[in-house]
């Protein structure tokens, strides 16, 4: 596939799995792409073990249950601040996880505001401000375990003012197909995160992710909640996805449990910011 191709369709064991499955069969080095699947706990074994088969993990280690560290994540990294949406925003959000550090790092080095939640929402969101980190200790500031050094807490106003300036959000993957389907590590953090913003005034901003093409797969299940992705970068390419379905615009409520709003203390917040009790 070039760079900016996009994706087809197909249906398989009466499971929709989008137009992705008549493409991306290059996206595996030597083989076929992986897929399609019945489910995403399926794809995620899948392309977890073929990281590891291939040697393609980076630390930490295993693969298995994180989002997966792989070889060419500079070089996928690169090409996704290449872009226009990247160059042309003030303001990022990006995930926690280590293979999206060199992308924070990016726009930090590029004077653009960055806003990371914190693993699990268990602490809301971390502004890292480039006014405030000096440009040799920008490296630091990135790690998840430094972060909250340079970093600080937003209250939900202060996230509030801010999200109307994110122009574009980047989210980790496990596996990704071409018309924009994903599956992260299978909690769910991602689709909340970005229906929390968008509920405190976010634009429909761009969503883009970083993977290995072994990750770029044929076809995958979606729910009603689900994030889709826009750009996909890999150390290869670059795919804009024919994406199927519209980005959430508010959290579903009635599938936010007393269980979530403990252990995601941000939702309780957001819910009395709300007015919603």
């Amino acid at each position: 596939m070039d760079s900016g191709e996009r994706g087809g369709a197909e249906t398989t064991g009466g499971v929709d799995l989008g137009r992705a499955a008549t493409h991306g069969r290059e996206a595996a080095p030597g083989g076929e792409a992986l897929g399609p699947f019945a489910s995403k706990a399926e794809a995620r074994r899948a392309v977890w073990d073929e990281l590891e088969r291939l040697r393609l993990h980076r630390f930490p280690f295993p693969a298995a249950g994180r989002i997966p560290n792989f070889a060419g994540v500079e070089a996928a990294a690169r090409r996704l601040c290449a872009l226009p949406e990247f160059e042309r925003t003030a303001c990022i959000k990006v995930n926690p996880d280590a293979p999206q550090r060199y992308i924070r790092k990016a726009a930090l080095a590029a004077g653009k505001c960055v806003i990371v939640p914190a693993p699990r929402l268990k602490g809301g969101f971390i502004l890292l401000d480039p006014r405030r980190i000096p440009a040799a200790e920008v490296p630091r500031a990135v790690s998840l375990s430094r972060m909250d050094r340079y970093g600080r807490e937003l209250t939900l106003p202060e996230l509030a003012r801010l999200a109307e300036g994110i122009g574009l959000v980047v989210v980790g993957s496990v596996a990704v197909d071409t018309t924009g389907r994903r599956a992260g590590k299978g909690e769910g953090y991602a689709d909340r995160e970005y229906a929390l913003l968008r509920e405190l005034g976010m634009a429909e901003a761009p969503v883009a992710t970083t993977v290995h093409d072994v990750q770029v797969t044929l076809g995958l299940p979606a729910a009603p909640h689900d994030i889709a992705v826009d750009i996909i970068a890999t150390p290869r390419r670059l795919i804009r996805t024919e994406r199927e379905r519209p980005q959430p615009q508010k959290i579903d409520w009635s599938a936010v449990g007393p269980r979530e709003l403990e252990e995601m203390p941000v939702l309780a917040d957001l819910r009395l910011f709300l007015g919603g009790g």
